[in-house]
């Protein structure tokens, strides 16, 4: 198994999947449906049955049920892209027996990974470890995910002695931009309940995320020769930067855990002219999240009155707290419990601090959880995963499709 997921994960990690979030098209990339025709055929070549990939880049399949008992339908669930803060790379690290002592991942440009800036790493000493080459992200969200479900698949098709109901899998692109369930058909992927693979160390397992929002705040400026300017310049940029010294500064992501929310400015782009400002806004309680907005549309009204309506906002929301849907169904995190324990692994369940495509699943009508995929430092060069992590979660996928 050790080999097999190995195998698999540095296959997928070729595929230069990184999600655009600038793009108007679905999928953002054309890669990522060149990703999911690898996808289809490899579960073709594993024996699942109705294997489907349809125009948005969605790829499906089905474990067909190996005995007569009425069981609940259960969907796993993993994204085909990665993220658009980092390229993706093809190339990696395999650290076997890890010492414990910090890893240089790129000479050149002085990047390591370093036990006293990461200190779970002690967690990991004895295992063996994939890491970057420190000039991108790794791809193990979700990459690492994908391995995981398909091995699992496999497994339960070599072993028919384990009895279980009918399974379903989906793969699907552009989680990572907020737009990954968006033509997803609950009704025909036609399971009880599911579970994404997309959390991150080992034990993680999550029904609570955040309440997520994206703010664009657009400044017109004035320009105007300096040499005459007085008076007449307005500076976009100065107007920009006074927008954000106005938002709490407690409440960035950096001074933030927990349950703690935060407005993350993501991008700032501007001239005297014209400036934009791009911002998340994130919180697990509704009525703080609603909160932020409103603090968000208080100060471009202030500014407005300061400067005579040069300031504009639209704030779209991108998802809620999936918590509300799934404590309803509660014995779908019971059953991951279950299955988490009976492979030896305590687990830890903790509100996400982002979101999965489980949270607009479980708008949608699906009970969709989080559960880890082993990971750690997403979205970065300082990406990591423990092999051991990974088969960890194979065994938890496998003892909760055949829990009754």
């Amino acid at each position: 198994m050790k080999n097999e997921i190995l195998t698999r994960f540095a296959k997928y990690i070729t595929f230069a999947t990184t999600s655009n979030p600038e793009s108007r098209d679905y999928p953002s990339t054309k890669e990522q449906l060149v990703f999911g025709d690898m996808l289809f055929d490899e579960l073709r070549e594993i024996g699942l049955s109705d294997i489907e990939k349809d125009p948005y880049g969605y790829v499906t399949a089905t474990l067909p049920a190996n005995t007569p008992e009425p069981l609940p339908v259960i969907g796993f669930i993993a994204h085909v892209d990665t993220a658009p803060d980092m390229p993706g790379v093809a190339r990696f690290r395999v650290i076997e027996n890890y010492d414990g002592k910090d890893i240089v991942l790129d000479a050149d440009q002085q990047t390591t990974l370093t036990v006293k800036e990461f200190p779970e790493l002690q967690n990991y000493k004895g295992q063996t470890l994939l890491t970057t080459d420190g000039k991108g992200l790794l791809g193990a969200d979700d990459k690492a995910g994908i391995a995981e479900i398909i091995c699992a698949m496999k497994y339960l098709l070599d072993h028919p002695e384990i009895k279980h109901g009918k399974i379903r899998v989906a793969f699907t692109p552009d989680e990572e931009v907020g737009n990954g369930v968006q033509y997803f058909d609950v009704p025909k992927f036609g399971c009880d309940f599911a579970y994404t693979i997309d959390g991150g160390a080992i034990g993680e397992l999550e029904y609570e995320n955040f309440n997520a929002a994206a703010a664009t705040i657009h400044v017109q400026g004035r320009n105007i020769h300096p040499g005459y300017a007085k008076n007449k310049m307005i500076n976009s940029q100065l107007i920009a930067i006074e927008f954000n010294s106005m938002l709490p500064e407690n409440e960035k992501p950096q001074y933030t855990a927990n349950y703690e929310g935060f407005f993350l400015l993501t991008k700032m782009e501007g001239t005297v002219e014209n400036t934009t400002l791009q911002y998340i806004i994130r919180d697990h309680d509704r009525a703080k999240f609603e909160e932020k907005k409103n603090k968000i549309r208080e100060i471009t009204d202030f500014l407005n009155l300061k400067y005579g309506k040069r300031v504009s906002c639209n704030i779209k929301d991108q998802y809620f707290n999936m918590r509300e849907k799934v404590e309803p169904v509660f014995h779908v995190v019971e059953r991951a419990i279950k299955a988490m324990k009976n492979a030896g692994i305590e687990p830890v369940v903790i509100p996400i601090r982002g979101g999965t495509d489980g949270a607009n699943l479980s708008f949608k009508g699906l009970p969709c959880p989080n559960i880890f995929a082993g990971g750690h430092n997403f979205h970065g060069k300082y990406e990591y995963i423990p092999v051991e992590s990974m088969l960890k979660c194979v065994e938890v996928i496998v003892n909760i499709a055949k829990i009754n």
